[in-house]
């Protein structure tokens, strides 16, 4: 059997740091890795190593020689629901045990568990409701807790049909603590808060019920100073702009995105003053 690609550790320098839960990482799979590369580093600035041994076409984005995402070549097939991509690495220690959890609560295994040299062991699931999600066991550990730059992730959120069944699987996988926050000036929809270690991890929300054909899915966030210029910006280096950029439930501005392949993330804004720590 042929041995598995060696790819970038997550964390450097290493860390003894792990967060149940943490997204710790995102990659894109994507059919142009070379158009991704165009995109993502006029918009954000991002550089990038190539990593290419003959099996595996893949790339490693930097933002000031901090490794902030990967992009791993796929074809993709007109017609066929797999779809250009962010996949969304969760932090876990024992990935085995995770698959059978998960597995037990209505997932469904998509790939894995292996281990990946440098990288760790990882395994990718759809949830209960069909939202894809990875676990990772990085061997490099997992990021501090700080405060992500611009340009760099920043926010998660799983968008799905059922957000208290869904928390409730999450839940299950990872030990989460679940917070009912407010409903906001979208009446109707719920919004739930996972938070581990006392810091909140990503939220919860009702998928739109205008938007019938949309999938529950998980989407990342970037943090930029200006959400309308940077959405104006992806229109202008070939992207598509989803959801208009608009004020969000905690001040600041946000938006949906899509880069030129289609792959859908997130733009916000998030001021300093802003903290991920959860006080009951």
């Amino acid at each position: 059997m042929a041995s598995s690609p060696v790819l970038p550790a997550v964390t450097e320098p290493p860390t003894q740091e792990h967060h149940a839960g943490k997204v710790i990482f995102t990659e894109l799979v994507t059919p142009d890795i070379a158009r991704a590369k165009k995109f993502y580093g006029g918009l954000f600035g991002w550089t990038f190593r190539d990593i290419n041994d003959g099996r595996l076409e893949y790339a490693e984005a930097s933002l000031d020689g901090r490794p902030v995402a990967g992009l791993i070549h796929k074809a993709m097939t007109p017609g066929k629901p797999v779809q250009p991509a962010w996949l969304t690495f969760m932090s876990a220690r024992d990935v085995d045990a995770k698959k059978e959890l998960a597995l037990q609560n209505g997932a469904k295994l998509l790939f894995g568990p292996k281990d990946i040299p440098q990288r760790g062991r990882e395994a990718v699931f759809a949830d209960p409701q069909g939202a894809v999600f990875a676990i990772l066991a990085s061997s490099s550990g997992d990021p501090p807790d700080d405060l992500s730059e611009p340009g760099e992730w920043i926010w998660s959120s799983l968008i799905t049909r059922d957000p208290d069944t869904d928390a409730a699987f999450y839940q299950t996988l990872f030990g989460y603590e679940v917070f009912d926050l407010p409903p906001g000036k979208d009446s109707g929809a719920q919004h739930l808060l996972l938070a581990s270690d006392d810091y909140a991890r990503a939220s919860v929300n009702t998928l739109p019920a205008k938007n019938p054909h949309n999938h529950p899915h998980w989407l990342n966030y970037v943090r930029v100073k200006d959400a309308a210029k940077m959405a104006a910006k992806v229109t202008a280096l070939g992207g598509h702009v989803l959801v208009k950029p608009h004020l969000d439930r905690h001040g600041g501005k946000i938006a949906v995105v899509a880069d030129p392949q289609g792959a859908p993330f997130g733009l916000i804004e998030w001021t300093k003053k802003e903290s991920k720590e959860v006080h009951q």
